[in-house]
């Protein structure tokens, strides 16, 4: 009996042992898991940026900087134009003591549709062909005493044709120099994500959101081209405090640009 009790004692025993080898070896090689995916580094790994040039609210006075493709495509710029956390959005921040350009009184972290990879202007017209724009963003802050920022536009020779506009919580479509042209909604809420677009033919633009048309406006030009990003719409003069703490900042998620005709 005693010699049966001893075999099973010396049984447990290497179980034990070999159940430890078994543990320690586990340990010292982790266990395979899917790769977690890689942070952005670049505002271009989250979003297609070849089409596109930006501008910053920094620089010289009337002479922002500019960033074309190829900088572009590994170039971040924290606040101003920065991938978030997750990789799937990118920022765009202008505050209300930046540089502007010179045909304008406010700062902007906003693209410019480019074209061939972004090597030249788009300049199209409303006349000839269909002209698209898809932007799924959201407005994320809004500047003191004038709390005004413009998400997506068309733009046409010298100036506005129609934009996104969000004027506290009051979201409009404009119409060249009527800002207040067409209400979308009175109650948006900061953060809120929805798509704009911009469908351009026939000699008119027509508005879109979250996939329901909203308006028409009328444009005849050809030279016409997207923008899409932060275009705060207040400055030092009438928002307080002049400091890059007080600023407009818009989210994107999404960019689209289609041509065809």
């Amino acid at each position: 009996m005693a010699r049966t009790r001893t075999a099973v004692l010396v049984g447990l025993t290497a179980a034990v042992a070999a159940a430890a080898l078994t543990l320690t070896a586990h340990a010292a090689t982790p266990a395979a898991h899917a790769p977690a995916s890689a942070a952005c580094k670049y505002p271009a790994d989250a979003l297609d940026l070849t089409d596109w040039k930006l501008t910053l609210p920094t620089g010289d006075d009337d002479d922002p900087a500019e960033i074309t493709q190829p900088e572009l495509a590994t170039f971040s710029a924290d606040p101003w134009f920065r991938a978030d956390a997750s990789c799937d959005s990118v920022l765009f921040r202008a505050a209300v003591n930046g540089v502007t350009t010179s045909g304008s009184g406010y700062p902007r972290a906003e693209l410019r549709e480019m074209t061939d990879g972004g090597r030249d202007e788009a300049a199209w017209s409303t006349t000839d062909g269909t002209h698209t724009l898809v932007v799924r963003e959201a407005f994320t802050a809004l500047p003191e005493e004038r709390p005004y920022v413009v998400g997506a536009q068309v733009h046409g020779g010298d100036d506005d044709v129609t934009v996104f506009r969000l004027e506290g919580s009051s979201l409009y479509i404009t119409d060249g120099d009527d800002r207040h042209h067409h209400l979308v909604t009175d109650d948006y809420e900061l953060g809120t994500e929805f798509e704009a677009k911009f469908v351009a033919k026939n000699g008119e633009i027509t508005a879109y959101y979250n996939g329901r048309r909203e308006t028409t406006v009328s444009h005849e030009g050809g030279t016409n081209y997207f923008k899409a990003g932060a275009y705060t719409q207040a400055n030092c003069d009438n928002s307080q405090p002049c400091s890059d703490d007080n600023y407009g900042e818009v989210r994107i998620s999404r960019i689209a640009v289609t041509h065809s005709g």
